[in-house]
């Protein structure tokens, strides 16, 4: 197979390159309130902002469905199939689902990029989607500018079961479950900036399912859940207070950050996505923190980790958990401290 280096035909680095909450809102308005998007059965839209959709069936059980794509983020073929995976699968696991089917979206430059490239990406995916258990039951393909990879997966959950982002309470421990940078770290793996034991370790992180975390989460009796991606922890933190009604105290002192992560940052390193979130955070943050601080917040993670708001005396038990906040009460407004 050809070595050649993914990140060079992505023109952004992953889910830094979504659309802001501000654009989303103006291109989705005219659908709120259609009749497409409404249904006695129909437990959680779009309207919450909320990770994915969750239908109730009949016999006591909803599906729980997503869907996730991008172009890479990293230069291997089959780490960025695995990164994609887990990504989609994020999504389910945040709504407290357990995913069931997958399927596959492939956008290829046919005539720049050799399909066995493409084969690979792929079975990066399937490696994963077996991990989680989930089947890969088709799927599409379109001829494209830009190689994007990705899925819709559709879980299951106990239709009064499911964790929104809309059930946080004042007293929860916020707890995340991976560490923030990955969005600083792509865009240098992308400028050739990354030094390669760097790369290395934000590549475990976006391959590791959040299936662990998620499990002890639903076990702990956790009120509110949502991965942290591309509006980084500030805007998905920002997402969950607003729906619900709540504020919060964020500790920069143990909020968890990659290791190399300031070095980048210093070298300039900073996806569009993320600078377009910290402009928009300055609307709802106040406190303590340098600059550089709150860059780290707003960067667009890419299969980043949980953020759950539970009971504080049972915020220990999460796998790879970290208490980096809590819930207060008052406006949808994040102080740092």
């Amino acid at each position: 197979m050809p070595q050649i280096r993914m990140s060079q035909y992505s023109h952004g680095a992953g889910c830094a390159c979504k659309l802001s909450s501000a654009e989303l809102s103006q291109i989705l308005g005219p659908l709120r309130g259609h009749p497409s998007t409404q249904h006695t059965d129909l437990l959680v839209g779009f309207g919450s902002s909320d990770d994915a959709g969750v239908f109730r069936l009949q016999d006591g059980s909803a599906l729980v469905q997503t869907v996730d794509f991008f172009a890479p983020v990293v230069d291997d073929p089959f780490d960025w199939g695995q990164i994609a995976a887990a990504n989609a699968l994020s999504d389910v696991y945040a709504m407290g689902g357990r995913p069931l089917t997958a399927l596959q979206i492939l956008g290829w430059p046919r005539d720049r990029i050799p399909f066995e490239v493409a084969t690979s990406v792929q079975e990066g995916g399937a490696e994963v989607m077996a991990k989680a258990g989930a089947t890969i039951v088709g799927g599409h393909s379109i001829d494209s500018p830009e190689p994007i990879y990705g899925f819709a997966v559709t879980g299951v959950v106990p239709s009064g079961a499911f964790i929104s982002n809309a059930g946080a309470r004042v007293g929860d421990a916020l707890v995340l479950t991976k560490p923030l940078g990955l969005g600083i770290i792509t865009t240098a793996i992308k400028r050739d900036l990354c030094p390669p034991e760097v790369a290395s370790r934000a590549i475990s992180v976006m391959v590791e399912l959040n299936a662990a975390a998620a499990e002890a989460m639903v076990d702990a009796g956790a009120h509110a859940a949502t991965d942290v991606t591309g509006f980084g922890l500030l805007g998905h933190l920002r997402e969950m207070l607003v729906a619900s009604g709540v504020g919060a105290r964020l500790d920069l002192s143990s909020i968890p950050v990659l290791a190399g992560t300031r070095d980048l940052l210093d070298a300039g390193c900073f996806p569009g996505g993320s600078q377009r979130n910290l402009q928009a955070s300055s609307t709802y943050t106040d406190g303590a923190g340098e600059l550089s601080d709150h860059q780290i917040l707003s960067d667009a993670q890419t299969s980043g980790g949980l953020l759950i708001s539970l009971p504080i005396e049972d915020s220990g038990g999460i796998p790879g958990g970290r208490v980096v906040g809590k819930v207060v009460d008052g406006p949808a407004q994040i102080r740092l401290a």
